[in-house]
């Protein structure tokens, strides 16, 4: 018998009976079929085609699957007609289909699609499939609608399907110095931390409980303060690497990355609760499972986001990422001497991200509202307020941040004509909106928040930015550091400098 789209659920059915059971797991759709009555009657007059269509495949994805199951069960493979296969059965070559083919798989995957059948099915379909394939996969099915929270779901279930694929291909090797080349350095540092925590928690199971503070105590906090460094490597990532990534309006990869970040830090987090309390089980469990997300972050850097990163970034672009690192900081490492001052920089025209250009000289002072002031006084007021600023204009695109001598959030130069929601971890991004919303439509002018960070008291305050005539020009965030105000009390009258 021959399979292709015009091939009737009846005749299928009848020919190879054992496909019913089969056929039914493809897609939730297809359990309608165990009703004899609708069997009966759409058996009859469906198609492949049109079955594909009723349940959210691919026709090729369709025959492909039933061809592989069919050679399972009998031995043999079917012979496949023209319409509505994959050029004879071959794997997939062409760029749009195997994206639409990979698409297919984790939208299934997403419905609840058997594992297994899942692999056989990418197998057939595809072979080779290249990480900035799998992150093109993931922005597309974010750009139809799938949120990035049900992306991270089950970020891990694909990329079990894929992982065969990808453990064929190389881990880049970007020369010293290179970005990528340090985040790869501190993955190495993070797993020899993590290698030495493991063997700790083992020394630990053979102490008495009421031992385990004692004996191990301060090592086991040492080992928890190095590998709370990660968050410096994250926080690198999303504020050097991700904004270049979205200038070429490739987002979905990062939010959901950014997302497995806070799991971390909120892992983290826990860890050290534990720990103040004494309370080693939960100080192991937290540990646990933050190194475990760890490892499974390490994977999915190294065989999917920094190959992409590596395909789709120019070398004009990736000295931009490296000349912001060293405001944000590194994770146990320093990067390596060489990149880029052993290549020599091609001038490109039209890098998207491409800053504004603006002004740096101008003499003579000017004319404010209530005074005057030359840009190089403007710029140094700034920077000695001891407040942190951060401008949005009116387009949501940060503009400005102040650069004082203690920032109180990190920030870089690569956030400059970022888009604001871009900023924040994706858990955060209703409040963003929020905060603008009601800016823009005049029903706030003042959002403020206050939080403990890393025993430090910080409020946050937000304020609608609009001009004499009342309209919307942007939002100003600033930050202040209140920890030593709230100590103050009675009042101080004399200069006291001692």
């Amino acid at each position: 018998m021959e399979l292709n789209g015009k091939t009737k659920i009846n005749d299928l059915l009848n020919h190879y009976p054992f496909l019913f059971d089969f056929l039914i797991t493809l897609s939730p759709a297809f359990k309608n079929l165990k009703n004899p009555v609708i069997l009966k009657t759409m058996g009859r007059v469906a198609t492949l085609e049109k079955a594909a269509n009723i349940g959210g495949l691919k026709v090729e994805s369709l025959i492909s699957s039933l061809k592989v199951e069919i050679e399972r069960q009998t031995g043999t493979r079917p012979a496949t007609g023209m319409s509505g296969t994959t050029s004879g059965g071959k794997m997939l070559t062409d760029p749009g289909e195997r994206q639409e083919a990979l698409k297919g798989i984790i939208k299934d995957l997403h419905d609840g699609g058997d594992m297994e059948e899942l692999k056989q099915r990418f197998r057939t379909l595809v072979t080779g499939v290249e990480a900035l394939e799998i992150g093109q996969m993931e922005q597309a099915l974010m750009d139809e609608g799938l949120p990035p929270e049900e992306i991270k779901r089950l970020c891990d279930v694909h990329v079990e399907i894929f992982k065969e694929a990808l453990e064929e291909q190389d881990r880049p090797e970007p020369p010293p110095g290179h970005p990528i080349h340090t985040f790869m350095k501190e993955n190495r540092a993070s797993e020899k931390i993590m290698s030495e925590t493991s063997m700790l928690l083992g020394r630990i199971k053979q102490t008495p409980e009421q031992d385990i503070f004692k004996e191990h105590g301060r090592a086991l906090e040492g080992l928890i303060k190095r590998l709370f460094e990660i968050d410096i490597h994250y926080t690198r990532k999303e504020n050097q690497l991700f904004p270049m990534l979205e200038s070429r309006h490739f987002t979905g990869p990062s939010q959901v990355m950014w997302s497995i970040h806070d799991d971390i830090r909120a892992y983290l987090k826990k860890t050290r609760e534990a720990f103040a309390r004494k309370d080693f089980l939960q100080t192991e469990k937290s540990l646990k499972e933050a190194i475990q997300t760890i490892r499974d972050m390490i994977y999915k850097e190294e065989h999917i986001l920094f190959p992409a990163s590596l395909d789709m970034l120019t070398q004009k672009e990736w000295i931009k990422v490296k000349e912001g690192e060293a405001d944000i900081g590194f994770s146990w490492v320093v990067p390596d001497k060489g990149w880029p001052q052993e290549i020599i920089e091609e001038v490109e025209e039209g890098v998207p991200g491409k800053p504004v250009e603006v002004l740096k000289d101008v003499t003579g002072a000017l004319g404010l509202n209530t005074g005057q002031m030359t840009l190089d006084q403007i710029n140094l007021m700034l920077t000695h307020l001891p407040v942190d600023l951060t401008f949005v204009d009116e387009n949501d695109r940060v503009a400005y941040y102040s650069e004082g001598l203690e920032r109180i959030f990190p920030r870089s130069p690569a956030i400059i004509g970022r888009e604001v929601r871009n900023c924040h971890p994706p858990k955060s991004v209703h409040l963003v909106n929020n905060i603008l919303d009601a800016f823009k439509s005049g029903a706030r002018d003042k959002a403020e928040f206050w939080i403990e960070l890393g025993g430090r008291f910080i409020y946050i305050r937000y304020f609608a930015v609009r001009d004499t005539k009342g309209y919307y020009r942007g939002t100003l965030e600033v930050s202040q550091d209140l920890t030593e105000i709230r100590k103050l009390g009675g009042q101080r009258r004399l200069l006291d400098w001692e």
